[in-house]
């Protein structure tokens, strides 16, 4: 179980995944595919935990197919191994598919984009979306606002579906007038996208569930979800960062309740929402976010309930794609595989 680090965890968590955001062009290092060797016979693999792991008789709550991770878990080994030891782990513990924070392996040497997709495919995984910052004061900074073609050019040749960002909406700041600028932005962005046959998407955290600052009574993500063109703009909920605005955010600043159930925000349009993080929290009221984060299953987020209604609506088993996220995992390859023996072992209740 970690705890955070960070006065505001939240905040580091932001600053700290847009330093990982680039792409990085040249050949590739050798593969070092030894040098996960340790992890896997340390762990074993995701069909045996799954089947000795699994809870019921129902059908499995995850779709068959459906299970990511989002890289940015592992961007520890991602550096210091490179992509290749990394998907050949996640391919051992029974992952399908990968989302991107950047294209790069830091001090494993570099790597071009025709080489990351071969890569992903061979291991058997499929790159569904990336993580881009949304905007800068750097005009050259790899960003939707400042290098939308770039970024749009290198999703294409990844073969991405979705391409997004895990940036707020917090561009022109807090208030109605700047959501509404901010969703203006965003469906620029989805536009472009969809014209190239993509999804753009945003990932929340928890102040997106906060209040407008000149309208106390509006909350943030409803003027993002209002705003925003639904054939152009798409959500991934975050769930855990979901259940932490829940906590901090079902009171208004005067006091007056404000109840949600982010459940609900998809069960309402569920078309809105391709893709999810599926990260988890022990509860704690003590902290001022609610929750501590933990590796998948640790938690008490009710993972069994809140896949389970998603998938259960009709026409939605496999609309919708699961990943796997821990912000920072004590050892991110024990993370990743424990996360995937629980979420395969769930089973819908009969």
């Amino acid at each position: 179980m970690s705890r955070f680090s960070q006065p505001d965890p939240e905040l580091s968590h932001r600053l700290s995944r847009r330093g990982m955001l680039g792409v990085a062009a040249g050949a590739t290092a050798a593969a070092l595919l030894g040098a996960a060797a340790p992890a896997t016979a340390a762990t074993g693999n995701a069909t045996a935990a799954t089947a000795s792991g699994a809870k019921g008789r129902g059908r499995p709550v995850l779709p068959p197919g459906r299970l990511g991770i989002q890289l940015y878990s592992l961007r520890d080994k991602v550096s210091t191994l490179g992509f290749g030891p990394v998907f050949a782990e996640l391919e051992r513990y029974g992952y399908d598919e990968v989302e991107f924070a950047g294209y790069t392996q830091g001090s494993a040497g570099p790597i071009t984009l025709a080489q990351l997709k071969r890569l992903a495919r061979n291991h058997g995984l499929n790159p569904i979306g990336s993580h881009v910052g949304y905007y800068s004061d750097d005009p050259n900074a790899y960003t939707f606002a400042q290098n939308l073609t770039k970024v749009l050019d290198d999703a294409q040749a990844l073969g991405l579906k979705h391409i997004g960002t895990a940036a707020g909406p917090f561009r022109y700041g807090s208030t109605v007038d700047a959501f509404k600028r901010a969703a203006e932005d965003f469906n620029t962005y989805g536009a472009a996208a969809k014209a190239r046959g993509m999804k753009f998407y945003q990932h929340n955290h928890s102040e997106e569930f906060s209040f407008a600052t000149d309208n106390p009574k509006v909350r943030l993500y409803d003027i993002l979800l209002k705003e925003t063109d639904p054939d152009l703009v798409y959500l991934e909920m975050d769930i855990y960062w979901a259940y932490v605005g829940q906590f901090r955010f079902s009171k208004r600043p005067d006091g007056t309740p404000a109840p949600f159930e982010p459940l609900n925000y998809v069960l309402r349009q569920p078309d809105r929402y391709p893709l999810f993080h599926v990260k988890d929290g022990e509860s704690d009221p003590s902290n001022p976010y609610g929750y501590r984060m933990t590796d998948v299953g640790d938690g008490d987020i009710d993972y069994q309930r809140f896949i389970s209604a998603v998938t259960r609506l009709r026409g939605h088993r496999m609309a919708h794609h699961w990943q796997a996220e821990h912000d920072n995992p004590a050892e991110s390859f024990t993370f990743a595989r424990r996360s995937s023996a629980h979420l395969h072992s769930l089973r819908e209740k009969c």
